[in-house]
C-alpha cells in the first residue's frame, strides 16, 4: 500500500469548520476520520458543546471529546478586524467550508458565501440549518426536538395509545451532519470536472423527509396519517419487539419464507397455513388478534432461549440490548467500534469508530479533540505565514487565543 493510500481518501482536503453543537461537528468528524486536514475554528469562549454535560473531563464534556477528535482547534476574534483579516486568509488556502448558523449569520459576519466564492472559487461552501436557506421558515429556530416535530418523526415515534416520544438520539443533527458529507463529496466531486466549487445547502427538515421517504410513500399512496405504533412497522407484521419471561426481543418477518420458519422456531406450524395470517396483507389486517397471541407465546420462555432457538431458523432477531452490552460486545470489538484515543488533558478515553470501513483508504480517529485554541499557533504559522512575533502581538490585542498542551 502507497504513502498516499495510507494517508486516507481525503488526505489533502482542507476544511474550515465554523460549526458547533452537533450537526456540523458530526459531519467534520467524519471528515476528519477519513482524511481531511480539519481546522475548527471557536471563539475564546469556545464551541457551546464543551459544556454539554456530565459527564465531563479534563474541564471537556464527553460529548464534545466524541465529536472533534481528530481536529485542529483555532481561536479567533471575529469581532475584530484582525480576526476577520486571519479568517479570511485561512479561507483563501481552503477546499470546504462548513457553517451551521441560522440563515443570514455568515453574511452579516462578512463570510457569505458570494463573497468566499469572488476570493475562492474553487471553495465548497456547506450550510447547515434547521429549514434552508429560504422559504417561510427560513428564519426560524431549529434544534433536534423541534425538527423532529416539525419533521413528523415524532407524529410516528411512540406508544400504540399516542403518547408522543422523541428519538432517543440527535437523528435529525446527525441526519443533517451524514447529508452534508454527502453534499461535499458530491460537490468535491463536480469540482475535479469543473475546477469550481459550489454552494451546499442542507437543511435538517429536508434531511429527515427525505430518510423517512418509505414513511411518506406510505402516506402520499393511501391519504392515511400514520400515528405511532410503538415497535410495530406500518407495512410488515411480526415487525416489532415482544416482552419474554425475563426481557424484550425484536423478531423481523419480512418474507413468507421467513413467517414458515417463525412458526416453526415458536412451535405453532398450524400458523404458516392459517387464512388469517398466510400473507402478510392478512397479518396486518388481523394484527389486532395475532400480536397478543404472540405476546403470550413469547412470555413463556426466556429471551436467550427464544433468540437460539429464532437463530436456528434463520430469523432476524436480538435483544434489546442496553449500551454497555454493545460496548463490550465481541462484534463490535471486532469492527473497532469503541477505540482508544489519548487526550493531553483527560488521558486515555474510547470514543466510537469509523462507520464505513474501506480496504485502501481506511479511516481512524488519529488525535483526541483539541484544547480549546491549541494548534492556532501552529495554524496560522502554516497556513497564513505568521510568525511567532506577530502572532504574539495578535494575542496581545486579544484578537487570537491559544492553549498550550498540559
Amino acid at each position: 500500500m502507497t504513502e498516499r493510500l495510507r494517508r486516507g481518501a481525503l488526505d489533502g482536503i482542507r476544511v474550515l469548520d465554523f460549526s458547533h453543537a452537533l450537526a456540523g461537528p458530526y459531519c467534520t468528524l467524519l471528515l476528519a476520520d477519513y482524511g481531511a486536514q480539519v481546522y475548527k475554528l471557536e471563539s475564546r469562549e469556545g464551541d457551546m458543546g464543551r459544556g454539554w454535560g456530565p459527564p465531563f473531563a479534563g474541564g471537556m464534556a464527553h460529548f464534545f471529546l466524541g465529536l472533534n477528535r481528530g481536529k485542529q482547534g483555532i481561536s479567533i476574534d471575529l469581532k475584530q478586524p484582525a480576526g476577520i483579516d486571519l479568517c479570511l486568509r485561512l479561507i483563501d488556502r481552503m477546499d470546504v467550508l462548513l457553517e451551521n448558523f441560522r440563515p443570514g449569520t455568515m453574511e452579516r459576519l462578512g463570510f457569505g458565501y458570494e463573497a468566499m466564492r469572488k476570493r475562492n472559487p474553487r471553495l465548497v461552501y456547506c450550510s447547515i440549518s434547521g429549514y434552508g436557506q429560504q422559504g417561510p421558515s427560513r428564519d426560524e429556530a431549529a434544534m433536534d426536538l423541534v425538527v423532529q416535530s416539525s419533521s413528523g418523526l415524532m407524529s410516528i415515534t411512540g406508544t400504540a395509545e399516542g403518547e408522543s416520544v422523541r428519538c432517543g438520539y440527535g437523528v435529525t443533527d446527525v441526519t443533517a451532519g451524514l447529508f452534508s458529507v454527502i453534499g461535499i463529496m458530491l460537490a468535491l466531486r463536480a469540482r475535479e470536472s469543473s475546477g469550481e466549487g459550489q454552494y451546499v445547502d442542507v437543511s435538517m427538515l429536508d434531511s429527515m423527509i427525505s430518510t423517512m421517504s418509505s414513511n411518506y410513500m406510505s402516506y402520499l399512496g393511501s391519504g392515511k396519517v400514520p400515528g405511532p405504533m410503538g415497535t410495530a412497522f406500518p407495512t410488515v407484521v411480526p415487525y416489532r419487539t415482544f416482552q419474554t419471561r425475563d426481557r424484550a426481543v425484536s423478531i423481523a418477518i419480512g418474507s413468507e419464507k421467513l413467517w414458515t420458519a417463525f412458526c416453526r422456531a415458536i412451535e405453532r406450524p398450524d400458523l404458516a397455513q392459517h387464512p388469517d395470517y398466510e400473507s402478510n396483507p392478512r397479518r396486518i389486517a388481523n394484527r389486532g388478534v395475532l400480536e397478543p397471541m404472540l405476546a403470550g407465546i413469547f412470555h413463556e420462555r426466556p429471551a436467550a432461549e427464544w433468540i437460539e432457538r429464532l437463530r436456528a431458523e434463520g430469523i432476524p432477531c436480538s435483544l434489546v440490548r442496553n449500551f454497555e452490552e454493545v460496548a463490550s460486545d465481541p462484534q463490535c470489538v471486532v469492527r473497532e467500534m469503541f477505540p482508544m484515543v489519548d487526550h493531553p488533558a483527560t488521558g486515555p478515553h474510547r470514543v466510537t469508530g469509523t462507520p464505513v470501513k474501506l480496504s485502501a483508504t481506511p479511516g481512524s480517529p488519529t488525535t483526541a479533540a483539541p484544547l480549546l485554541g491549541e494548534h492556532t499557533r501552529a495554524a496560522l504559522r502554516e497556513l497564513v505565514g505568521l510568525d511567532d512575533a506577530a502572532f504574539d502581538d495578535l494575542a496581545a490585542r486579544r484578537a487570537v487565543f491559544e492553549t498550550r498542551q498540559l
